[in-house]
C-alpha cells in the first residue's frame, strides 16, 4: 500500500531569504496485508472473549484470552513500527524531513502507554 505524505519546510539561504516548500513522500508498506490479516485475527479472538464474558466463562479464563488479544495488538504493532522504520522513515531522512521523526516519537510514546 502507497501513501503520500506532505511535509512543509521552511529553510532560511544563506543571504537570509526565507523558502517555504513542501516535500511529498510516497512511501510503499511492505507489510499492510500482514498487518490486516494480524488484526483480522485479533478482532475474532477478541469477539470470543466477549462471548465468553456474556457466557459467564470464569474470569481467570478471560483474563488469560485477554492477555492473548493484547499480544497480538502489540506485536501488530512491533511489525507497523519496523516497516515504518525501515521504508517511510528511511525515505523521510534521504529527504531532510526531520519532522518525520518527531511524529515517530509522539506516536511511540502514545503506543507505549
Amino acid at each position: 500500500m502507497e501513501q503520500e505524505h506532505k511535509h512543509e519546510h521552511t529553510h532560511v539561504l544563506e543571504d537570509g531569504t526565507v523558502v517555504t516548500h513542501a516535500h511529498g513522500h510516497t512511501h510503499t508498506h511492505q507489510s499492510t496485508k500482514l498487518v490486516l490479516d494480524r488484526l483480522a485475527r485479533a478482532t475474532g479472538h477478541l469477539k470470543k472473549v466477549r462471548q465468553m464474558v456474556e457466557d459467564g466463562v470464569d474470569c481467570s479464563e478471560v483474563l488469560i484470552q485477554l492477555a492473548a488479544v493484547k499480544s497480538a495488538i502489540n506485536n501488530t504493532g512491533k511489525l507497523i513500527l519496523k516497516d515504518h522504520i525501515e521504508h517511510c522513515l528511511v525515505d523521510a531522512i534521504e529527504c531532510g524531513d526531520t519532522a518525520a521523526i518527531e511524529e515517530l516519537k509522539k506516536a511511540i510514546d502514545q503506543f507505549m502507554k
